[in-house]
């Protein structure tokens, strides 16, 4: 099951990139999800289910604001 992703959402995926990258952002949300490399800008689409698979660790964006106090 994939977490509730948003736009701009960091992933690692389980396989490096043949660049040798692990880190991938969303760029596109729907029945496909658009990845787009971090080391080389390469972007791919996978499906939720090809994307549950092969997703490792959700890293979810930061606030620009912080943590509130």
């Amino acid at each position: 099951m994939l977490p509730d992703l948003q736009l701009d959402d960091h992933v690692r995926l389980r396989k490096p990139h043949p660049c040798g990258g692990y880190e991938w952002k969303i760029v596109r949300l729907g029945a496909d999800i658009g990845l787009e490399c971090f080391t080389c800008g390469h972007r791919i689409l996978l499906t939720r289910r090809e994307l549950a698979r092969r997703m490792k660790v959700y890293l979810p964006k930061r606030d620009a604001e912080g943590p509130a106090q």
